[in-house]
C-alpha cells in the first residue's frame, strides 16, 4: 500500500497488537509495540493512519499466489535443489504437514491483517468525524480480504468480532465453522459494498466494485451461485471497468491499476529486506523467486527459479491464444530470438511465469534487487469477475446464454476475433468456462482453489488427497499453544 499512501515504518508497526515479525505467531507473547488503547483514536488523522497500517500485510501475500500455484497442477516447485525452501516442496509434492514455515507465514501474516482491522473496528464509535464511514468501510473490506485467504487455506477459523485478539484468547476461543467465516465476510462485504466509493481516493484503496467483486466470489466459493451471478452483475454493472485490448500491458508497469483492474497489492521498491523477514519488504518477493536463475539478455532480470510452469500448462494453450506468450517465457524460443541465456535450476522446464517475473530497472533502486520488485499483484482483475459471473450463471443452471456472453468476451480478446466463441451449454459449457479461466489466470494463484472448490483437484494434481489436502494444516505452533482447544483439519 505504501507505494501510494505514505507512512512511516514506524507508525505503520504501531497499530497491531499482534505486531509481526517472521518468528511471531497468532498469539505473540511479546509484543514489541504497544500503545494504551484507550487513549488512541481521538482524530481522523489516527484512523487514516491505522488504515494505512491495516492495508500494510497485503504485501505479506506474495507467499499466498506463488503457493496457490504451486499447490496446483500449474507449476513446480523449482529453486535451486530439492531442500531449496523445502515448505515449497512439500506443498508441491502434497506431502506437506502442520510443520511448515511458509504455511506459517500465511497464517500469521493474514491474522496481523485482521487484528489491524479489528483494531479500527473496535473503536470505531469512540470519535465522529466527515468520512469515517469510508474508513470504516475500508477496515471491513480488509478484514474480509485476510479472512477469505485464511477459510480458503485453512478452514474454519477463531473468530472475535469487533475487537482484537489477546493472549489467552486461543485457549477459549474455539474456531468457527466454515460457514459462520463466510458469514462474517459476507456482512463485511455487503456493508463495504453499501459504503465505499465507486472511485478510489488513492490508487490501491479498497472501492465499491472491489467489494462486490470479492462478495461475489465468496458466494461462489460456497456455490450461492444466484447470488453469487447478482452480485457480479452489480460490479459490472458498474461500468468502471473493462478488458484492456492488449493482454501484455496489463503486466507491465504502465499496466499496473488500469482499467482492467478491480484491486491491485501496491508495491515498490523504495525500500528493501533482507532473507531475515521477507515480508518485511517494500517489494513484490515472488517476482524474484519466479525469475530466471543466472539470466543473462534483454528485458528480464535473473531470479531464483522457482515455481516453473509446466507442460502441462504450456501445452493447454489453443492455437492463436495471444495469452501464451504473455503468461510463459519460454526460454529456449526467447535465447533463439533474443541471445539470452539462463541458468537451470531444480525441475527446470524450460519455462517462466512472465507475469510475474523480474524486468529490469534503474540501478537507483533500494536494497537486493531480487526482493524489491515493484510489480503489483492484479488480485482481482475483471476478466476473472467476467469469468465468475459466467460460472455462477452456468454451474447455477440460470442463463447459459448470459454465461457465454461474459465467457466469450474474455475469448476474444484471447483470439482477437469471433471465431473461437463457446456454443455450449449445460456441462460442456461448465467445461469450458473452467479451462478458460486457468488459462486467463495462469500464475495468479488462482488454480489450486478452482480445483478444489469445484471438486477436481483429486484427478488434476499428483498426490493429492480427497478428504485431506482440500485444506492446508493449521500451524503446529497454534496447535499447541491453544493447549487442544483447537483441533487440527482432517488426516494432518
Amino acid at each position: 500500500m505504501k507505494k501510494y499512501i505514505y507512512i512511516s515504518i514506524t507508525a505503520v508497526a504501531l497499530f497491531s497488537l499482534l505486531t509481526v515479525s517472521c518468528s511471531d505467531d497468532f498469539v505473540n507473547r511479546d509484543p514489541v509495540y504497544s500503545i494504551d488503547s484507550e487513549n488512541y483514536f481521538n482524530s481522523k488523522t489516527d484512523y487514516e493512519n491505522a488504515l494505512v497500517a491495516a492495508y500494510d500485510p497485503l504485501q505479506s501475500s506474495y507467499v499466498n499466489v506463488m503457493l496457490g500455484e504451486i499447490a496446483s497442477d500449474n507449476t513446480l516447485a523449482g529453486g535451486e535443489s530439492q531442500t531449496d525452501v523445502i515448505g515449497f516442496q512439500q506443498i508441491d509434492d502434497m506431502i506437506h504437514t502442520p510443520v511448515n514455515s511458509n504455511l506459517r507465514d500465511i497464517w500469521n501474516w493474514m491474522f496481523a491483517g485482521v487484528s489491524r482491522a479489528n483494531y479500527i473496528l473496535e473503536f470505531q464509535n469512540k470519535t465522529t468525524f466527515e468520512g469515517k464511514t469510508q474508513i470504516i468501510a475500508e477496515a471491513r473490506f480488509l478484514r474480509a480480504y485476510y479472512q477469505f485467504e485464511l477459510v480458503k487455506w485453512f478452514g474454519g477459523i477463531p473468530l472475535k468480532g469487533d475487537a482484537r485478539f489477546k493472549i489467552g484468547d486461543e485457549k477459549t476461543i474455539a474456531r468457527s465453522s466454515v460457514a459462520d467465516v463466510y458469514a462474517a465476510i459476507e456482512a463485511d462485504l455487503v456493508y463495504a459494498s453499501a459504503n465505499l466509493n465507486a472511485t478510489a481516493s488513492q490508487k490501491g484503496r479498497a472501492t465499491k466494485g472491489a467489494a462486490l467483486a470479492l462478495l461475489g466470489k465468496a458466494y461462489l466459493y460456497q456455490d450461492k451461485f444466484a447470488k453469487a451471478a447478482t452480485t457480479f452483475d452489480s460490479a459490472i454493472g458498474l461500468q468502471k471497468y473493462s478488458l484492456v485490448a492488449d493482454y501484455n500491458s496489463i503486466f507491465e508497469s504502465e499496466g499496473e491499476n488500469g482499467l482492467e483492474s478491480v484491486f491491485e497489492v501496491q508495491y515498490t521498491d523504495v525500500e528493501g529486506a533482507g532473507f531475515g523477514c521477507l515480508q518485511c519488504s517494500e517489494g513484490n518477493v515472488a517476482v524474484g523467486f519466479n525469475g530466471p536463475r543466472n539470466y543473462s539478455g534483454t528485458l528480464f532480470t535473473s531470479g531464483f527459479s522457482f515455481n516453473v510452469p509446466t507442460s502441462k500448462i504450456v501445452n493447454a494453450f489453443e492455437v492463436g491464444d495471444n495469452r501464451k506468450d504473455v503468461a510463459i517465457l519460454d526460454m529456449k524460443d526467447w535465447g533463439l530470438k533474443t541471445g539470452a541465456t539462463y541458468g537451470k535450476g531444480y525441475e527446470d522446464t524450460g519455462y517462466f511465469n512472465r507475469k510475474y517475473i523480474p524486468r529490469k530497472r534503474s540501478a537507483s533502486a533500494a536494497g537486493d534487487l531480487n526482493l524489491t520488485n515493484p510489480n503489483n499483484y492484479r488480485a482481482i482483475r475483471y476478466a476473472d469477475v467476467l469469468l465468475m459471473a459466467a460460472e455462477a450463471y452456468n454451474r447455477g443452471k440460470l442463463d447459459d446464454a448470459k454465461a457465454r456472453g461474459y465467457l466469450n468476451q474474455v475469448r476474444r480478446r484471447a483470439f482477437g476475433d469471433l471465431n473461437h466463441d463457446i456454443s455450449s451449454s449445460g456441462d460442456a459449457l461448465t467445461d469450458f468456462i473452467l479451462a478458460e479461466r486457468r488459462l486467463e489466470l495462469v500464475g495468479e494463484g488462482h488454480r489450486f482453489f478452482d480445483l478444489v472448490r469445484t471438486g477436481k483437484a483429486a484427478k488434476e494434481i499428483p498426490g493429492f488427497t480427497a478428504g485431506k489436502n482440500e485444506l492446508f494444516p493449521i500451524p503446529i505452533e497454534e496447535i499447541q499453544f491453544s493447549s487442544g482447544n483447537w483441533k487440527q483439519n482432517p488426516n494432518y
